[in-house]
Protein backbone atom coordinates (compact mmCIF):
# COMPACT_ATOMS: atom_id res chain seq x y z
CA UNK A 1 0.00 0.00 0.00
CA UNK A 2 1.31 3.45 -0.94
CA UNK A 3 0.91 6.05 1.82
CA UNK A 4 1.48 9.81 1.83
CA UNK A 5 2.24 11.59 5.12
CA UNK A 6 1.15 15.20 5.35
CA UNK A 7 3.94 17.72 5.77
CA UNK A 8 3.14 18.65 9.38
CA UNK A 9 3.81 15.07 10.52
CA UNK A 10 7.33 14.12 11.61
CA UNK A 11 9.36 11.97 9.19
CA UNK A 12 10.05 9.62 12.08
CA UNK A 13 6.43 8.50 11.81
CA UNK A 14 7.10 7.22 8.28
CA UNK A 15 9.84 4.93 9.59
CA UNK A 16 7.38 3.38 12.05
CA UNK A 17 4.86 2.38 9.38
CA UNK A 18 6.67 -0.81 8.46
CA UNK A 19 5.58 -2.97 5.57
CA UNK A 20 4.21 0.00 3.63
CA UNK A 21 5.57 2.29 0.94
CA UNK A 22 5.46 5.59 2.82
CA UNK A 23 6.32 8.91 1.23
CA UNK A 24 6.24 12.35 2.79
CA UNK A 25 4.97 15.50 1.13
CA UNK A 26 8.53 16.86 1.26
CA UNK A 27 9.98 13.74 -0.40
CA UNK A 28 7.53 14.20 -3.25
CA UNK A 29 8.59 17.84 -3.63
CA UNK A 30 5.12 19.10 -2.74
CA UNK A 31 5.91 21.12 0.40
CA UNK A 32 3.66 24.17 0.66
CA UNK A 33 1.12 22.79 -1.82
CA UNK A 34 -2.50 23.61 -0.94
CA UNK A 35 -4.65 20.68 0.18
CA UNK A 36 -6.81 20.36 -2.95
CA UNK A 37 -3.83 20.32 -5.29
CA UNK A 38 -1.91 18.06 -2.91
CA UNK A 39 -4.68 15.47 -2.95
CA UNK A 40 -4.93 15.64 -6.76
CA UNK A 41 -1.18 15.05 -7.07
CA UNK A 42 -1.30 12.18 -4.61
CA UNK A 43 -4.05 10.40 -6.54
CA UNK A 44 -2.28 11.02 -9.87
CA UNK A 45 0.92 9.55 -8.41
CA UNK A 46 -0.83 6.37 -7.27
CA UNK A 47 -0.67 7.12 -3.57
CA UNK A 48 -3.58 5.29 -1.97
CA UNK A 49 -3.80 6.67 1.57
CA UNK A 50 -3.27 10.16 2.96
CA UNK A 51 -2.30 10.41 6.65
CA UNK A 52 -2.75 13.81 8.26
CA UNK A 53 -3.42 15.56 11.55
CA UNK A 54 -5.40 18.29 9.78
CA UNK A 55 -8.87 17.69 11.21
CA UNK A 56 -10.50 20.31 8.97
CA UNK A 57 -9.37 18.62 5.76
CA UNK A 58 -12.30 16.20 5.71
CA UNK A 59 -14.72 19.15 5.68
CA UNK A 60 -12.77 21.22 3.14
CA UNK A 61 -11.89 18.64 0.49
CA UNK A 62 -13.57 15.81 -1.39
CA UNK A 63 -11.48 12.82 -0.32
CA UNK A 64 -11.84 10.18 -3.02
CA UNK A 65 -9.18 7.92 -1.62
CA UNK A 66 -8.68 6.62 1.88
CA UNK A 67 -7.59 9.09 4.55
CA UNK A 68 -6.50 8.63 8.14
CA UNK A 69 -6.79 11.49 10.60
CA UNK A 70 -4.52 11.41 13.64
CA UNK A 71 -5.64 13.03 16.86
CA UNK A 72 -2.95 13.55 19.48
CA UNK A 73 -2.17 16.23 22.02
CA UNK A 74 0.68 17.47 19.80
CA UNK A 75 2.56 16.68 16.61
CA UNK A 76 5.63 15.60 18.57
CA UNK A 77 6.85 12.08 17.77
CA UNK A 78 6.32 10.97 21.37
CA UNK A 79 2.61 11.82 21.04
CA UNK A 80 2.15 10.42 17.52
CA UNK A 81 4.14 7.16 17.71
CA UNK A 82 1.62 5.50 20.10
CA UNK A 83 -0.96 5.91 17.29
CA UNK A 84 1.02 3.70 14.88
CA UNK A 85 -0.71 0.40 15.83
CA UNK A 86 -4.08 2.06 15.18
CA UNK A 87 -2.88 3.39 11.83
CA UNK A 88 -1.63 -0.05 10.77
CA UNK A 89 -4.92 -1.66 11.84
CA UNK A 90 -6.92 0.94 9.91
CA UNK A 91 -4.78 0.37 6.82
CA UNK A 92 -5.27 -3.39 7.05
CA UNK A 93 -9.04 -2.97 6.77
CA UNK A 94 -9.10 0.11 4.49
CA UNK A 95 -11.58 0.42 1.66
CA UNK A 96 -11.45 3.19 -0.97
CA UNK A 97 -13.24 6.33 0.15
CA UNK A 98 -13.17 5.46 3.84
CA UNK A 99 -12.02 7.88 6.46
CA UNK A 100 -10.50 6.70 9.73
CA UNK A 101 -9.80 8.69 12.88
CA UNK A 102 -7.05 7.41 15.16
CA UNK A 103 -7.01 8.83 18.68
CA UNK A 104 -4.56 8.51 21.52
CA UNK A 105 -4.92 5.21 23.38
CA UNK A 106 -6.62 5.50 26.74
Amino acid sequence: MRVLLDEQLPRRLALSLTGLEVRTVAQEGWAGTKNGELLRRAVASGLEVFVTADQNLRYQQNLKGHAIFLEARSLAPEDLLPLVPGVLAALARARPGELARIEEPT
